[in-house]
């Protein structure tokens, strides 16, 4: 039987980069024995979004398939894809980045090779080379490249991974969907939230479940760095955001006095940010202070209310 494989690639009001992005896939090089798509997700995008799908649609009739997906939210859009890609295999990329001929191949080859492995990621590298400000570091232990352009990057041997890949270079078998559930949808990127991690905390519910995931090193995106993310202001809000992401992601009810052991959490924390002499470690216990923030916020959010965290995307049973 042919692998049958579905790039899933959900985009929202980006056109130029998705033209980049959709070429870059178009010319894939793939085995005869391998049947693909690549199924773009419009997640209602107000700019020239559809023309550009239809272009390529147009150009690429058997291969390339367009899913409106009216409902906004990244994890809606992904879900969709899912639910109506036809391959076994489905490879997540990004419309900001943009792949070789040989990505699709070298992400999926630990799947099509080896039936107990459940999912694969790959590089992601920048599109250019650029010189950070004094603060922000991009290697070391105070490293966020990984905020900056979804850095990743564990070096040239394919081996199995203990920490989960990034969803603009990763590859899941669809199979893995119906055993875990789908994206929560009170994750990832959605109007008037910029709360992410729809991606890791779906494949943290792989490796909790013992499933295998592999490092692909020859499968690399390159990620496009825009100015606008250089900035502390990005960096905090997005600290802050991470925050209440770690709170949903326990999927546990609060009360008061978890808040205040969160709230106790941040004096010392304060004290060694305000101490570090070193602008970017400095920078870094900035941050993490507004990773306690983001917790204590969340935290009182769902203290006063009488729901638990939102569990039904968890769930393998129900899908979205």
């Amino acid at each position: 039987m042919a692998t049958k494989i579905s790039v899933i690639l959900c985009t929202y009001n980006r056109c130029q980069s998705l033209a980049k992005a959709l070429d870059s896939v178009a010319v894939s090089e793939l085995p005869d024995s391998i049947d693909w798509e690549v199924l773009v997700v419009d997640n209602n995008s107000s700019d020239q979004t559809c023309e550009v799908i239809e272009r390529f649609c147009r150009r690429h009739p058997n291969r390339f398939r367009c899913l409106f997906e009216p409902q906004q939210g990244k994890s809606h859009a992904l879900n969709a894809g899912i639910r109506e890609s036809h391959g076994d295999i489905l490879a997540f990329i990004d419309d900001d980045v943009t792949v070789g001929p040989t990505w699709l191949q070298s992400l999926t080859a630990p799947l099509q090779d080896r039936e107990g492995v459940a999912g694969s990621g790959g590089r992601i590298l920048p599109a250019r080379a650029f010189s950070p400000p004094r603060w922000l570091a991009l290697s070391g232990p105070y490293a966020m490249g990984g905020i900056l352009y979804a850095h990743f990057d564990l070096g040239d041997e394919a081996k199995d991974l203990e920490q989960p890949p990034y969803g603009t270079n990763m590859a899941i078998r669809k199979k893995m969907f119906d055993k875990y559930g789908y994206f929560r949808t009170d994750m990832g990127p959605c109007p008037g939230s910029e709360i992410r991690n729809e991606d890791t905390e779906f494949c943290r519910r792989l490796l909790a479940g013992k499933e295998r995931l592999r490092y692909a090193p020859l499968a690399i995106v390159y990620h496009e760095v825009p100015e606008s993310r250089i900035s502390k202001e990005f960096f905090l809000r997005w600290w802050f955001d991470y925050g209440r992401a770690l709170v949903r992601e326990t999927k546990k009810t609060h009360d008061v006095g978890d808040i205040w052991k969160i709230i106790r959490r941040i004096a010392p924390m304060i004290l060694g940010w305000m101490r570090a002499l070193n602008p970017q470690l400095r920078f870094y216990r900035k941050c993490w202070v507004w990773v306690v923030a983001g917790e204590a916020i969340e935290t009182y959010r769902h203290a006063r209310s009488s729901n638990p965290v939102e569990t039904q995307n968890t769930d393998s049973k129900q899908r979205v």
